[in-house]
């Protein structure tokens, strides 16, 4: 759940939301009410089929096995259950990706490091390339049990949600 904003956000529209994460420190961190548990997402400690659906924001780069855990979500939701996966992207207009390279990879570093963790901020740009193309990521959502999963981008390109249906 990272910083449980969006759990704060799901529990706010009336949903009842758990958030999960591996890091205590970041447990400790989240500025959410919800119930929050410590686990590692290709792994958790839910019955089979057992919620209506799930979100992740910003984490799928730093998954070491993402087949793993689009498996997990398979899972865990329902059929008919949905998922929404928000994670940072690449535009796909040449203009706009060279942009944005020179921005995320120079800019952004930079001014992380004058106002937060320096550290942090350098390892964003270096973690989006763990991400597979988006033609393979789209295929391993539905392949998981996701066979509707769409894709839209916001912000220029830089943001995509991938949404799907538990078959």
């Amino acid at each position: 759940c990272g910083t449980g904003d969006l759990c704060a956000d799901l529990a706010g529209a009336g949903l009842a939301p758990i958030g999960f994460d591996l890091s205590s420190g970041m447990l400790a961190a989240a500025h959410t009410t919800v119930p929050l548990v410590r686990a590692d997402v290709v792994s958790l400690p839910l019955p089979d089929h057992s919620v209506d659906g799930a979100t992740c924001g910003f984490a799928l780069r730093n998954l070491v096995d993402l087949p793993a855990f689009l498996a997990e979500l398979a899972r865990i939701v329902r059929p008919g259950g949905r998922i929404g996966l928000l994670e940072l992207a690449e535009p796909s207009h040449p203009a706009l990706r060279l942009g944005h390279r020179i921005y995320f990879t120079r800019v952004v570093p930079r001014i992380g490091a004058a106002l937060s963790d320096g550290t942090a901020y350098r390892y964003l740009p270096r973690s989006v390339v763990y991400l597979p193309p988006v033609d393979a990521l789209v295929g391993a959502v539905a392949a998981a049990g996701f066979p509707d999963v769409k894709r839209r981008t916001f912000s220029g390109g830089v943001v995509q949600l991938l949404v799907g249906t538990r078959s």
